[in-house]
């Protein structure tokens, strides 16, 4: 079994976030990153899960400059076998997707593995459009991946149920919580990591569809209001007028 991983690299959850251009760029200063946790603890994980039990190989890919290495090398760690970079600047959705579907055209992989979205943007766009553009099908927001020789069966989560679902490889697929576990790289790992190969190719030309014009912080939160016990009046009138809770 050969599968393609997507990762990306995100923000730790705490970083402090600051724009800079006039809010419309990430301030990267100090920020610590991280293995996007969608791609990581479900997509990666529940590959390797296959690839022990099955046999076969992982292969993670990511868009990014040579910023992006170190949290390949921990996809590396925990376990996959070899990585790919594509060295261009995630400018944005259908860009990242195109690279990626660019490369996996020839590789003959029979399931591409991607996080159902990004703790940073949130966009669950890369694997629809990785599927469309590879003419395969696409599963969104998969809790559950089972494969038996060239037939996968999937659930996915749906209001009041289970919705399961059988497709023939090669196929694409959004991972959500429940695929899999976190998995912590251990020593031998991080040392294997070192020396496995994380192959850095060129992209196409793509020119981006869209652009960020601008970021906002959320507003900042007010202080705490204290109600004395006997003004229940006071209570609701603030819970209805200022929180629109009730």
């Amino acid at each position: 079994m050969k599968l393609l991983v997507c990762i990306s690299k995100v923000p730790d959850t705490t970083s402090k976030i600051n724009f800079v251009d006039n809010n419309t760029k990430f301030d990267e200063n100090g920020v610590q990153y991280i293995v996007n946790p969608y791609d990581e603890w479900y997509a990666l994980v529940r590959a390797l899960e296959l690839v022990e039990a099955q046999g076969g190989s992982v292969t993670t890919i990511t868009v990014g400059t040579a910023s992006d290495d170190p949290t390949i090398r921990k996809a590396l760690a925990i376990g996959a076998n070899d990585a790919v970079r594509i060295d261009a600047d995630p400018s944005d959705p259908h860009f990242v997707a195109k690279q990626i579907a660019e490369y996996a055209k020839n590789e003959n992989y029979d399931i591409i593995l991607t996080g159902k979205e990004t703790i940073n943007y949130n966009g669950s766009q890369i694997g629809g459009m990785i599927a469309e553009m590879l003419n395969t099908p696409f599963v969104s927001l998969a809790s559950k991946l089972d494969v038996n020789n060239n037939v996968a069966t999937l659930e996915r989560d749906v209001k009041g149920g289970v919705e399961v679902v059988e497709v023939i490889t090669p196929f694409v697929l959004s991972a959500a919580k429940g695929m899999a576990e976190q998995r912590i790289p251990n020593m031998r790992g991080i040392m294997a990591a070192r020396t496995k190969p994380l192959n850095v190719i060129n992209p196409v030309e793509q020119e981006p569809l869209s652009s960020v014009v601008k970021f906002e912080l959320p507003d900042a939160k007010s202080g705490c209001k204290y109600i004395e016990p006997e003004n229940m009046d006071e209570l609701v009138e603030l819970l209805h007028n200022e929180a629109k809770v009730i």
